[in-house]
């Protein structure tokens, strides 16, 4: 058994302290990691030792299998990356705290998250994910950097030079929801100009994703919105630069080496993956797949 990759049934009870039929009950529960291979059950230690360490460290939640689900926030260049690797995970778009809580509450197994504070000295995205006692397992893994911006017509037919111009010429603000990544910059650069967010000429919101608030802008249903320049440029609208931001991927430290989310690191590191980020525009991939949380 030392140094075994995958243990037997009677192995596995061993390295556990458990008893045989201990280990027959979680296998028929689905509560343990393990697989069959011509009719006989076997453990990859590692696994287990993922499985231990959950247990632990973790709330009760943490212990189950989450759903194949990227909870958080939307962005262009993981919609590809989700489906052209075939990783099984489905998106839900809901905004970056949303998806954070789903990921600490077993409803989700990957949250994708840009967040922004005013105090731009520590990282918002890790700050986040540290901050949360139910999610002590996590880990932090980089996606990209992308650009965010002020979002307008094409051509910019009001001239707009920066948010704090739309605020003083009563542009009508396309808005995303509450805790959404987009809303917090918003938000943050509004604070840091000291324009109270009940200045803002709302037309349109909230809405879910910035493809919808882009939509939105090209419709004509309002002036402006924040989202990226991916977005911007897939919809024919003009972009005026205003940050660069991480957008980051948290999931447990268990779910990391499961096949779902290893297909999609795994393309994360592929020629491809970078091409179609010089597609849509506004990407830095050169840390995609980096480890910046493991906590």
């Amino acid at each position: 058994m030392p140094g075994d990759t995958y243990l037997t049934t009677a192995e596995a009870a061993d390295y556990l302290k458990l008893k045989e039929r201990k280990l027959y009950e979680l296998v028929a529960e689905a509560a343990i990691p393990c697989t069959k291979v011509t009719g006989k059950w076997l453990f990859p230690r590692a696994s287990l030792d993922r499985w231990l360490e959950a247990g632990m460290t973790g709330p009760a939640a943490a212990a189950r299998a989450a759903p194949p689900v990227i909870a958080g926030s939307h962005d262009l260049l993981l919609e590809w990356a989700a489906r052209d690797s075939v990783c099984g995970l489905a998106l839900l778009a809901e905004g970056s705290s949303r998806g954070l809580e789903r990921l600490a509450a077993g409803e989700a197994a990957v949250a994708a998250i840009h967040f922004h504070a005013t105090d731009e000295s520590d990282p918002p995205n890790l700050a986040a994910v540290s901050a949360r006692a139910d999610l002590a397992d996590a880990v932090v893994v980089s996606f990209c950097r992308r650009e965010q911006g002020l979002v307008v017509a094409p051509g910019n037919p009001l001239g707009l030079a920066a948010v704090e111009d739309a605020v003083a010429r009563k542009a009508r603000f396309a808005v995303r929801q509450p805790g959404a990544g987009a809303q917090l910059l918003l938000e943050a650069i509004l604070a840091r100009a000291g324009i109270a967010a009940g200045t803002l000429a709302v037309a349109a919101g909230p809405c879910a994703t910035g493809s919808e608030l882009a939509l939105a802008v090209r419709v004509g249903r309002a002036d402006c919105g924040i989202a990226s320049r991916g977005v911007a440029e897939t919809h024919g609208l003009a972009f005026l630069p205003l940050a660069w931001e991480r957008f980051d991927l948290a999931l447990r430290r268990r779910t990391y080496f499961e096949p779902g989310p290893q297909r999609l690191f795994a393309l994360m590191r592929t020629p491809a993956f970078v091409a179609r980020a010089a597609e849509f525009g506004g990407y830095d991939v050169s840390e995609a797949g980096t480890i910046l949380l493991n906590r």
